[in-house]
């Protein structure tokens, strides 16, 4: 199931996702009664997706996000994501505040203060329900689903600085969307950047060193999630600049694509 974030005449409401560009008049919102953090039902209220403004599908309390979770990606920026011995070393982890979080269409505004943003594929994790201490073998029981992310980064910023709040936490930093998938088997989905039409990165969730268990798992030893907290688990390599007037698109198997356009911040 698929559910997306909207807006439509000045409202803002949730909706399933039915139908896709092959269906006759386009894939349409079935408009659901409540939010899809709790039981809800179709309210049989149907509109084109083509007539409505799609919004990030969560309003994140916070984004965990997780940094050099693919080995090849680690060794391009020059790090080690495993230890002598060949074990995954322990997982780099960071927050993105909420006013980071944009939707797809919303431009990404490039910080004054980078001069080297790059773009970073991942698949996310959208938290269900509020949870903490999660053992591993009901991480399923607290994940709504999945939808796809840019965790957009200043590149220049996150060397300079030995805090990562700055290059990863700016304002348009956080792209989600375009919709979340809830019926998903997350192991092994291909994930693939493109700027301007021309690919930059593909992976495989199947690639990462720490799988989404283990994700959640570390985390919620630490911090309670909520439901709507969105979990970055990492990107592939391949991660490169970008460039006021590019437009940056992320595209996850089985979920769809997520694009956005860079600007110049006013």
């Amino acid at each position: 199931m698929r559910i997306a974030r909207f807006s439509i005449d000045g409202n803002v409401a949730f909706g399933v996702v039915e139908g896709d560009a092959a269906t006759e008049g386009g894939p349409v919102l079935d408009i659901i009664k409540g939010h899809p953090f709790a039981a809800f039902e179709r309210s049989g209220r149907k509109v084109p997706l083509s007539k409505v403004r799609l919004l990030p599908p969560v309003l994140p309390n916070k984004v965990v996000a997780i940094g050099r979770n693919y080995a090849e990606h680690a060794a391009e920026l020059g790090n080690e994501a495993l230890d002598e011995q060949g074990r995954p070393v322990a997982p780099v982890t960071f927050l993105k505040p909420s006013t980071a979080v944009i939707g797809p269409g919303d431009p990404i505004a490039y910080p004054s203060f980078s001069q080297e943003v790059h773009h970073e594929a991942e698949l996310a994790v959208v938290i269900g329900r509020m949870c903490r201490e999660v053992p591993r073998e009901r991480v399923k029981d607290v994940v709504l689903g999945y939808t796809c992310a840019n965790d957009i980064t200043a590149r220049d910023v996150q060397r300079s600085e030995n805090q990562w709040a700055r290059a990863k936490g700016f304002d348009t930093s956080c792209p989600l969307g375009p919709w979340v998938e809830t019926e998903l088997d997350p192991s092994d989905l291909g994930i693939m950047c493109t700027v301007n039409g021309e690919q930059r990165q593909l992976g495989r969730t199947g690639d990462m060193i720490r799988s989404i268990e283990d994700l959640i798992v570390h985390i919620t030893e630490a911090m309670t999630l909520l439901p709507g907290d969105v979990v970055l688990t990492g990107t592939p390599a391949g991660v490169g600049p970008l460039n006021v007037g590019d437009e940056v698109a992320v595209t996850i198997e089985g979920i769809g694509t997520l694009t956005n356009k860079v600007i110049k911040r006013g």
